[in-house]
């Protein structure tokens, strides 16, 4: 047999190991088919995993294990109707403090508007909207303090509406920075 024949070792031409190579090469590719299943399996459970996800029933179920038995959440909808309701009062009240020189602001309307937007503050603070929303978290006690503040003015006598202006514009403050 020649140096160059394929003889009862298995090698061949420059000392390959043909056998061991195919061995190799059938590991190899069994290798790469199990990735590429394993690949398919992660994507068909990922897929899944975010129908299932978009699902309210699994939402709820989520937050109910997720979230302590006291955590009140409350949903996007029920947030934009308050913050929609705290809109409208907003601009009741600067719509009440626009008057022309020399009238003065009818102070039992700016009293009304302003103990409306407190309560509908406090609504949405911590413990209520507050505890699923955490930016209303941080800045609802000190947006409910400033409307206390401003009534406390607006009850003076004579009635002071500097801060009742302020906090008429006060989404401003808030929704420039969490936007």
């Amino acid at each position: 047999m020649a140096d160059n024949d394929i003889g009862q070792t298995g090698r061949g031409n420059f000392g390959l190991d043909y056998e061991a190579y195919s061995q190799e090469s059938a590991v190899t590719t069994m290798s790469h088919r199990i990735q590429v299943h394993a690949t398919r399996l992660l994507i068909a459970v990922a897929a899944g995993l975010s129908l299932t996800a978009c699902s309210s029933d699994f939402a709820a179920t989520m937050r109910r294990i997720t979230y302590p038995p006291d955590f009140v959440y409350v949903s996007d909808q029920e947030l934009r109707n308050d913050m929609q309701r705290l809109g409208r009062q907003l601009a009741l009240l600067e719509e009440a403090l626009l008057v022309d020189e020399p009238l003065q602001p009818d102070p039992q309307e700016v009293m009304a508007i302003l103990s409306r937007i407190e309560r509908i503050g406090s609504d949405l603070q911590a413990g209520d909207a507050g505890a699923s929303h955490a930016f209303l978290e941080n800045d609802m006690p000190r947006f409910a303090n400033d409307v206390m503040r401003a009534r406390m003015a607006a009850s003076m006598d004579p009635p002071r509406y500097y801060l009742a202006g302020r906090v008429a514009g006060s989404c401003v403050n808030c929704h420039s920075v969490n936007r």
